[in-house]
């Protein structure tokens, strides 16, 4: 099964406007962990003491999820996290050449000789290192490669590919991953972002060309467009990939719920997976179908997401969502009076931007059985 390291405890709460405290942490690490995330990156240790505080109280849940911090390819970020019990670290360099130029003054060299410096000492430490090629997709495979050798030689365990500025596309992503694989240096993990809404479809393509995990955030939650969605990626992983992956309905909505309150975000009604509109059929050919088959127009049950199915009385319904409505209210309704009530129908929702509820349906039915 492809690994899901999630980071909305790292770069999710690194979006703009957003700050979790360590009540909100806790809840969504723990959360997480009982929805399927393998592995959780919680924090920056270097950022200061109250970090660092978190993170400890983070490790002592004792989840079952390995936990992870974030570095700069640093020992004095390094020491950070080892001071908190830390036993996992992704240790960050920059991959690019505008970003090497602005972190290293230029020199491919500089960045070489810090990797080894700082990887073998997190290796003697007994730490499980995973190297963050910062902004990949805009550097050259070439040093990447320099970079995973040297990194493999020095004792980490992983290669973090980076799409950090959202570039990719899903064939550009598969072909160099395959590349990367195929070097069989380092296992891959994907880091995708979604500035051209991309970062889902990038991460299953790098699992495609033989990544072994990808990063995700709750709700994609995270820097400008955000990251692959955690949600997203786990219900593909299970109806797309095939993948065993109980999925508990309640703990999800919970999970998501949490972090949209932490976030101060409200989820678009449209949302995947966890919209609350995204079960609902308006359209008159569609709610049909669905009244006779549940599979007819979704890909996954409803309740699998803690959702219910709905038929909102619309501009686009036909008579068969009427009559649905209708019956459950005990009215057998003539066909006449339904073929009235769709134009009366899609006037009044028109003219107010707002579906009819029942009541108020039942009421338009009786007052055209009477005329």
């Amino acid at each position: 099964m492809a690994l899901i390291n999630d980071t909305t405890l790292r770069d999710g709460e690194q979006a703009p406007y957003v700050a979790f405290n360590t009540e909100e942490k806790l809840r969504i690490a723990t959360l997480l962990d009982a929805c399927g995330a393998d592995e959780l990156e919680v924090g920056i240790a270097a950022m200061g003491v109250k970090e660092r505080e978190d993170i400890r109280e983070l490790l002592a849940l004792g989840l079952n999820a390995r936990m992870m911090t974030w570095n700069r390819m640093k020992m004095d970020d390094l020491e950070a996290s080892i001071s908190c019990g830390i036993k996992a670290v992704d240790l960050s360099i920059p991959i690019s050449d505008i970003l090497i130029d602005v972190k290293f003054g230029g020199s491919k060299l500089k960045v070489l000789s810090e990797l080894e410096h700082v990887v073998s000492a997190a290796v003697r430490e007994g730490i499980f290192v995973c190297i963050g090629g910062e902004d990949s997709s805009r550097g050259n495979t070439d040093f990447i490669k320099d970079v995973m050798e040297l990194a493999r030689e020095c004792g980490a365990s992983r290669f973090r590919y980076c799409d950090t500025v959202g570039i990719m596309t899903p064939t550009q992503t598969f072909n160099v991953i395959k590349t990367l694989c195929d070097y069989n240096l380092l296992p891959i993990e994907m880091h995708t972002h979604n500035d051209f809404g991309l970062a889902n479809a990038n991460a299953l393509s790098g699992i495609d060309a033989g990544a072994i995990g990808m990063n995700t955030t709750v709700i994609g939650l995270g820097e400008r467009a955000g990251n692959a969605s955690f949600e997203q990626i786990l219900m593909a992983l299970k109806h797309l990939y095939g993948e065993v992956r109980t999925i508990d309905p309640l703990l999800i909505r919970e999970l998501v719920a949490a972090v949209a309150s932490a976030a101060n975000i409200t989820l678009a009604t449209n949302a995947p997976i966890v919209g609350e509109r995204i079960f609902a059929h308006e359209s008159g050919i569609h709610a049909s179908g669905m009244m006779k088959n549940s599979h007819a127009y979704e890909p996954f049950e409803a309740e699998e997401v803690g959702s219910i199915r709905a038929y909102p009385i619309g501009k686009h319904s036909g008579s068969a969502t009427i009559r649905y409505h209708l019956t459950r209210m005990g009215i057998s309704a003539d066909n006449g009076i339904l073929h009235d009530m769709l134009p009366k129908i899609r006037e009044i929702v028109t003219s107010r931007k707002r579906v009819l509820d029942t009541l108020e349906l039942k009421s338009l039915y009786q007052d055209l059985a009477c005329i």
